[in-house]
This record gives structure tokens, sequence and C-alpha cells, in this order.
């Protein structure tokens, strides 16, 4: 099985060829940079780096579709652009779909050094243990087979990586654990992020409009 990672990105310069490398030096077979629209040098470090390039003004779950359907891999994997795989991730999630795993993802720690940083981890990690229901920022990966045959994610502008966890069967969580930005915990508060996420999972489930729970995201 060959596994293609996805990077989705806007205007991530200073963090895209970290994400790339971690990629290759995880064992990917190919990666994928689908920008949706950066203004910066995004685009261009992901093609001095030799990857497969999409680019497109799109929001994120379309570009994510798009790369999904010109994906090469037997398996795809999804990893945010301010996100690291570690050694032997790619070997990991190949072991689990061969065993019977429809969709998965990782543990997750910051690179940032905070105590409250590692709360947050703790939680996140905590919760993802109990629900077998990882987010986006988790390196999400499923059958690229499977992932066409549900419909891949929802177009829509936010949730669309907690919907396609929500939708899928025979979850697992890896136990490497991915290496992602704190930058937003610590922009804006540890506890009012974390109280932001909650309520838009509640508001959500209660069938809110994506639209307006993504202008209460990026608030």
């Amino acid at each position: 099985m060959a596994v293609t990672v996805v990077i989705p990105a806007l205007n991530e310069a200073l963090r895209i060829g970290a994400a790339i490398d971690s990629a290759r030096a995880a064992g990917a077979g190919e990666v994928v940079v689908a920008d949706c629209g950066s203004s910066d040098e995004t685009a261009s470090i992901a093609a001095a780096r030799g990857v497969r390039l999409i680019a497109d003004r799109a929001m994120r779950a379309i570009m994510l579709n798009r790369a999904a359907r010109e994906a090469s891999g037997d398996i795809l994997l999804f990893l945010h652009a301010d996100t690291t795989l570690p050694i032997g991730a790619i070997a990991l999630v190949e072991r689990a779909i061969a065993r019977g795993a429809h969709f998965g993802g990782f543990r997750l720690r910051f690179e940032e050094r905070s105590v409250r940083l590692r709360v947050a981890e703790t939680m996140i990690n905590l919760r993802t243990l109990l629900t077998r229901c990882p987010w986006g920022d988790q390196a999400q990966f499923i059958p690229r087979q499977l992932f066409l045959a549900a419909g891949g994610f929802r177009e829509i502008a936010i949730m669309e990586d907690y919907d396609l966890a929500t939708r899928m069967k025979r979850r697992v969580l890896l136990p490497l654990a991915v290496t992602t930005s704190g930058r937003r915990f610590l922009q804006k508060g540890i506890l009012r992020t974390a109280l932001t996420n909650w309520q838009i999972i509640v508001r959500w489930r209660l069938g809110a409009d994506a639209n307006e729970l993504a202008r209460l995201y990026r608030r």
C-alpha cells in the first residue's frame, strides 16, 4: 500500500517546508500540497520541493477533495501545513489499515514549550482516546477508495474534518504523536480557545450553519 500525504495550505510559507519534509521522512509515497489561494510564497516553496501542487482560490474542503481525487496512493493522510509527522508514522498507518481500520489519526503534541499547552494537549489526547474521533490537526487517514465512496469531505466552511470522523466506523488512534503549532491557543488564550471549540461542536451537533460557525471560529 502506498500513502499519499495531502497538505492543505493558506499562507504557510514559514511552515510548509517542514510539513513536506516530515511527510517524506515518515515514508510518504506521494505528497500533494493543496494551496487554497496563498498570497505569500507557500506555493513556490512547495513547488521547489518537487511535490505535486494543486492551487486555486477555493475553500479547504473543496481543495482536499480535489487532491484526493488526483492522488495516486491507496491511503490518504491529511496533514495540516503547521503540523509535522513523526518518523515511522506511515508504517503505522499502513499496518492499521491492513488490520482492518477504516479511519484514524495520531496523538497530538504542541511544538511550543508551555505548561498551559501541555495541559491542553493532555485534554485533547484524552478526548480522542475516549471518542476515537481524531480531528484534522491530528493527521486523519483513510483508504482512498473508502474516502471517495463516502463522498469525501463535505464542502463546507468548517467542521469538514469532524464531520468525516463521525461518519466513519472502525476508527483508531495511533500511539505516535504529530507535532503541531499551538499559536491559536497562545494568541487567543487556552481557556477561550477550548471553550470556543466546544461551543462550535455543540452548535454543529444541534444543526448550526457552517458559515456562522466559521465566523465564530475566526472571530
